[in-house]
């Protein structure tokens, strides 16, 4: 009687274990800009607020970098199978008619991948690559929306006094303003707090704050916006953290003294900074 029993239950969690295994996996969703094909479930899922990715474009690849998912999905048993073509092209002809472009089309009747881009309102661009496998009984899709990874991890006040004693200078990219203004965002409150911390730790200490900027719109105005915004850090740190307006000069340079290259979204990012001078 015990055997039949245990072959019994193993016989049930053979029947269970198809219906459970083609529920999507534990903390997965759709990306929100697009479904999915109707009768596929998530297999495998990964998101993340900033990664880079290697679209394998030809004749060259492009990398690009921002909020990231890899969402793969499969095949319910017993559901509709749809081909390889009619896959992509639901997803890539979705982006063409909001504004896109197809860049890449390699998918036949087997599989293949295809690539788009689509610019976003904010004057980014989201990348979209799909990858079709085993006739249409899987598929995976890798988005990524263009954007600047935030500066989690800040410079201690020892650190930065090492730094201005080495080199005399030292660039922070981790105090934030609105676009196209010198109001500082709350998220800067850390970095400045630490540059408060410096001073208070050093009461000879006086400091040049200068403020730059990348080479998007015009000279003149970006000049303006970074003497702006070095303004706006000295007011804070008078302001908000006690420090005596004499130790504290201010002075922008705009876009005349980039440290990387302004052609790309990272470069641009890197010459977007305040940086302090020992005086």
């Amino acid at each position: 009687m015990r055997t039949w029993i245990f072959v019994a239950v193993l016989a049930l969690g053979a029947v269970a274990a198809p219906v459970a295994a083609q529920d999507d996996v534990e903390n997965s969703k759709d990306h929100p800009m697009f479904s999915r094909m109707p009768g596929y479930y998530i297999n495998e899922y990964d998101a993340q607020d900033f990664s880079s990715y290697e679209l394998m474009l030809e004749p060259d690849s492009k990398k690009v970098e921002g909020r990231y998912w890899s969402i793969d999905y499969r095949l319910k048993e017993g559901a509709k199978k749809f081909g390889p073509v009619q896959i992509a092209r639901n997803y890539t002809d979705l982006i063409v008619k909001r504004g896109g472009k197809k860049l890449q089309d390699q998918v036949d009747s087997g599989g293949g991948e295809a690539i788009a881009q689509l610019p976003l309102p904010n004057g980014k661009n989201l990348w979209f690559e799909i990858y079709v496998s085993n006739e249409g009984q899987d598929y995976e899709i890798h988005v990524v929306e263009e954007a600047g990874m935030e500066q989690k991890v800040e410079f201690t006040a020892m650190e930065l006094a090492t730094a201005l004693n080495s080199t005399g200078s030292v660039a922070l990219h981790n105090i934030l303003f609105d676009t196209g203004k010198a109001t500082i965002k709350p998220e800067s409150s850390a970095a400045l707090a630490v540059v408060g911390d410096l001073l208070k730790n050093d009461p000879a200490l006086k400091l040049e704050i200068q403020g730059h900027t990348d080479n998007v719109g015009q000279a003149a105005a970006n000049m303006k916006l970074s003497q702006d915004r070095a303004a706006a850090v000295k007011a804070y740190l008078v302001q908000s953290l006690g420090i005596t307006a004499a130790r504290l000069t201010t002075a922008g340079f705009g876009d005349t003294k980039p440290v990387a290259d302004n052609k790309t979204e990272e470069g641009r990012l890197q010459n977007r900074r305040v940086e302090l001078v020992k005086k």
